[in-house]
């Protein structure tokens, strides 16, 4: 039998889950919540949506959403909404799968406050949280994690990961991303709060939204970041994108199991946009689709290193999509989709779960902590494993 699951948030990147979670086959019935109504429109016109989708799952909020008798809700809204939204549905009884990064607003401490009512709600309802942080279902993070369950890499040393998006990247305009967020209803509410931060002085910065540079290290590993020095790049042009404050942030972490760790979050770089890795143990190593030790170094492909999928979720999102029924983001959004999924329709808990999802937040808010007196070392506070009788395989 499978699970019923509503979607909130019916943007370019909300309506790209949509489909795949509709797809999937342990999905019986599906959801749709925006606040823009032709967005749900969109779908609920859409003849191949009719087998699982019936207009009376049409929302036009969250909090109606989280009234209606479905298993579980995927958050794909604004980031400052993301937490809060999260943490109304798993008080409505419902698991979560939220978009990254778990919040994002400009008060570190308010993050690292969301951070731990979201844990302690997990703990004390039982249900499931997963955060949908696509570096730990790119390739190299599935390859690189057998590895290390195989124990070739030996002892970890040092490992670096990254996160380099220009705002004027054409492939990607952090500009017109922007634009087209503050358009919305929820956007215009933005505007409102955000300039409520900046009245108490409250500013962000790149480390802000550091999961997609911070899970890869902590994900391979097995370790968390404990402790942080972080400098930041202030923006020299007067580029109001970045309000005279950092636009690229560069941290060293101490790691629990002793290795080093560099993480850089650059948003004004004259390079192509990358989301990447690199892991150095003392018996081999991973950089740049390579395996390297003494002996040399052998080229892995993207076929090899990826973890294989059901065959039944392979079918329906390549008859559903056409050949490239990995999606987005390295090929990661079918894995996660999966994984939600089958967490939620099993009862067990999600790999990218709330305990997880922390230990992949906390340590970038400390980071710019850091940056913003001059490097001062911090300590990176953490939430503990998830539990044992339940932590993922």
């Amino acid at each position: 039998m499978g699970i019923s699951l509503g979607v909130a948030g019916l943007g370019a990147f909300g309506s790209t889950f949509a489909r795949l979670f509709k797809l999937h086959p342990q999905v019986d019935r599906i959801a749709l919540c925006d606040r823009e109504p032709e967005r749900v429109a969109r779908f609920a016109e859409d003849p191949s949506f009719q087998d699982k989708f019936t207009p009376a799952d049409a929302y036009g909020t969250v909090d109606e959403l989280c009234k209606a008798d479905l298993d579980a809700v995927a958050i794909i809204t604004q980031q400052w909404l993301h937490a809060p939204q999260a943490l109304a549905a798993l008080e409505s009884g419902k698991h979560v799968y939220s978009a990254v990064p778990i919040i994002m607003v400009p008060d570190g401490d308010e993050i690292l406050e969301w951070c731990d009512r979201l844990v302690r709600t997990v703990e004390r309802t039982g249900l499931h949280y997963m955060l949908g942080e696509t570096t730990f279902y790119r390739p190299e993070a599935m390859y690189c994690r057998r590895r290390s369950a195989a124990g070739a890499f030996g002892r970890f040393v040092y490992a670096e990961g990254e996160y380099m998006h220009d705002v004027d990247d054409p492939r990607s305009n952090l500009r017109e991303v922007k634009r087209r967020r503050l358009a919305s209803k929820a956007g215009a509410e933005w505007r409102r709060r955000e300039a409520e931060y900046h009245a108490r002085g409250m500013v962000s910065g790149p480390m802000h939204y550091p999961t997609h540079s911070t899970c890869g290290p902590i994900s391979v590993m097995g370790a968390r970041m404990v402790k942080v020095s972080c400098l930041g790049y202030a923006d020299q042009d007067g580029d109001p994108f970045h309000g005279g404050e950092f636009s690229n942030e560069t941290a060293q972490f101490r790691m629990s199991n002793g290795a080093v760790c560099r993480i850089c979050e650059y948003r004004q770089v004259g390079h192509h946009g990358i989301e990447t890795f690199r892991i150095f143990g003392s018996r081999a190593c991973y950089k740049d689709m390579t395996w390297v030790d003494l002996d040399g170094t052998v080229p892995v492909t993207v076929d090899e290193m990826r973890d294989p999928l059901p065959d039944d979720v392979v079918r329906a999102y390549r008859e559903g999509t056409g050949s490239d029924h990995y999606g987005g983001h390295g090929g990661s959004h079918a894995y996660l989709v999966h994984e939600f999924v089958d967490a939620v329709a099993a009862d067990r808990i999600p790999a990218v779960n709330v305990w997880e999802a922390a230990r992949y937040m906390a340590p970038g808010v400390m980071a710019h902590k850091s940056a913003l007196r001059d490097g001062e070392p911090l300590e990176v506070p953490d939430w503990g494993d998830a539990p044992s009788s339940q932590r993922r395989a």
